[in-house]
């Protein structure tokens, strides 16, 4: 490799260097613009707060409301007591809305926000005897006898109380979604919102001075807080141009298993030359130990090994299982010799490979034996599969000049007949063996 390329990039050690140097003044440069900053930010932040929490104050009594209405619409419609009981616990153990109230006296001395937040309290307390008055009639529709003792109070009109349970039922629901109550709602928010407006005026004319002078020192440190913004832009983009980005990519280069993608610092540059390096030695090698571990060396089909891999992933129900047998080949090996006998085992297995589908899983499982797998195969197509073997037979019984004609006794099962992956070879040997007993030359199905 070229020194050239060697030094492509930039360096992470002077990067690195630059940080350092460049974090300092920008340290130095924040501190001394917080420092004249700080105390007119106080002020307004003290202002801000207080605004906040008064307006914490005023909105709780409208959700504190709201929350009432929506148990209460909940139980006329539903007829629920665990919104009946919702509604009696925040009315008069939460209490939020008296709270608020009590919270925004000890906050403020607008008499006018306070006494309008209290005008909003009074109407939503009116408005509960219209809804005590429904959640009544819900009591009496569903035959309720343990409700809140304040309801006990509440009498329905005799021409109410003759209702029927389906008319109480909606006579309820009236009471809290008709106009009239939505006009009682719309004045406790108009007096919420002249709450809100008063606080707003009083805060805001504190606001004012208080921005006033911050505006004034803001004119002051706005050329730092440009030159720091501008810093921290350009040393997240190195950054991340330089390392984070290369990173990141090479994480999901190397969660997908492959080569990385040459980027960044030079240091990071060098890494990913060594890390291609060892990953391109490595598929090699892992290549060839997978061939080797689970392939025959004289065939080239799987071996035994590779024969207990497949058994173990294949979907036996809809996989046809064949195992073949040479007829003769001890008499092949000891008339014509073990070279022969290779060549016969050769020749079994590219028949075998050229008769089956390339997604079938041809293995050889003993000295003379193999075994195949032929998946996707729901059905056992008896004519097909004789037609297959018959081929098989009749190619292998052409003699070639230095290996004489051979033939195979073949069984067959189908893999929805076993009862499992240890039964496959007991089964298929029974059929295999049963073409033994029949002459050899031929196939037997399970």
């Amino acid at each position: 490799m070229s020194a050239k390329k060697e030094h492509k990039g930039i360096s992470l050690r002077t990067v690195y260097i630059w940080l350092i140097i460049s974090a300092v003044l920008l340290g130095a440069l924040m501190f001394a613009s917080t420092f004249f900053l700080s105390a007119k930010f106080q002020d307004v932040t003290t202002l801000s707060e207080q605004h906040i929490k008064l307006r914490k104050d005023a909105l709780e009594l409208m959700d504190a409301s709201d929350y009432l209405t929506e148990n209460v619409q909940r139980f006329t419609v539903e007829g629920d007591m665990h919104f009946l009981n919702e509604y009696f616990k925040e009315a008069f153990e939460m209490q939020h809305r008296e709270n608020a109230i009590e919270k925004m006296s000890s906050e403020t001395d607008s008499t006018i926000a306070i006494q309008k937040l209290q005008d909003a309290l009074d109407g939503s307390n009116a408005l509960m005897s219209r809804e005590y008055y429904a959640m009544r009639l819900v009591i009496e529709a569903k035959g309720y006898t343990e409700y809140p003792e304040e309801l006990q109070s509440v009498k329905l009109s005799t021409k109410d109380k003759a209702l029927s349970a389906q008319d109480k039922m909606r006579l309820a629901t009236e009471m809290v979604l008709d106009n009239e109550y939505y006009a009682q709602k719309n004045q406790i928010r108009k007096n919420m919102r002249l709450s809100l407006d008063e606080i707003e005026k009083e805060v805001n004319e504190s606001d004012t001075a208080a921005l006033d002078s911050l505006r004034k020192e803001l004119l002051l440190v706005r050329s730092v807080i440009v030159l720091q913004a501008i810093g921290v832009i350009f040393l997240v983009w190195l950054t991340s141009h330089l390392g984070i980005h290369p990173i990141l990519r090479a994480v999901e280069k190397i969660k997908k298993n492959s080569r990385l993608q040459e980027s960044g610092a030079r240091e990071f540059r060098y890494l990913v030359r060594s890390y291609n390096k060892m990953y391109d030695m490595y598929q090699r090698s892992l290549e060839r130990l997978n061939f080797k571990a689970s392939h025959d060396e004289l065939t080239g089909v799987l071996n035994r090994a590779g024969y207990e891999s497949v058994l173990e992933a294949v979907e036996l129900d809809s996989t046809c299982l064949f195992l073949l047998d040479i007829d003769n080949f001890k008499g092949i090996n000891d008339t014509y010799g073990h070279e022969i006998g290779d060549k016969a085992l050769i020749k079994a297995a590219q028949v075998l490979k050229k008769n089956f589908r390339p997604d079938d899983y041809i293995c050889r499982i003993g000295g003379d034996e193999f075994v195949v797998f032929m998946c996707h195969t729901p059905t056992v197509e008896k004519d097909m599969l004789a037609a297959k073997m018959d081929a098989i037979n009749a190619e292998l019984g052409i003699g070639e000049e230095d290996l004489p004609p051979i033939s195979m006794s073949i069984g067959i099962v189908h893999g929805s007949d076993v009862s499992g992956t240890e039964d496959v070879l007991v089964k298929v040997d029974e059929a295999m063996y049963r073409a033994k007993q029949k002459g050899k030359h031929t196939y037997s199905f399970s």
